[in-house]
């Protein structure tokens, strides 16, 4: 990813907003991408280190994966939830991310994501979050 440190910087920003201005805040993520793993391990640390009791991290699956079932206690040690969306667990697999992503999208009220590229799956999921009218903020479009 490039840029991460820039990026990073400026998710933790948000994240310091988000949990110390709203009375409560559930993320979803995924985890198929570089992006997933920075955001959910950002907001773990920033969760940690706001400590407000008013967060809820949630792992969102487009379907069952072996990794999970095969591990389902780590999973749960660091997720507070974990989820495996049921519109998507039911299509083909190759399409189930997009499936996925378009049901977190549709429960968000805010958008976060790191689009360096206008094509590929993340950037038709913001398309489809704006056509939804949902507020959505680019990391990779942010000046520090």
């Amino acid at each position: 990813m490039e840029r991460a440190s820039e990026i990073e910087v400026g998710l933790e920003i948000l994240l310091h907003d988000l949990i110390t201005h709203k009375q409560y805040v559930e993320f979803l993520v995924g985890r198929d991408g570089e992006f997933d793993l920075l955001a959910a391990s950002a907001i773990r640390r920033a969760v940690n280190q706001y400590g407000c009791g008013n967060t809820s991290l949630i792992l969102v699956l487009p379907y069952m994966k072996a990794e999970y079932r095969d591990n389902e206690q780590s999973y749960l040690d660091y997720y507070d939830e974990v989820e495996i969306c049921a519109d998507s667990s039911e299509v083909h697999y190759k399409s189930a991310i997009q499936v996925r992503n378009r049901c977190m999208v549709d429960r968000s009220d805010l958008v976060v994501c790191c689009i360096q590229h206008k094509s590929g799956g993340a950037y038709k999921t913001v398309l489809y979050a704006k056509k939804q009218g949902k507020q959505v903020r680019n990391l990779a479009d942010c000046q520090l």
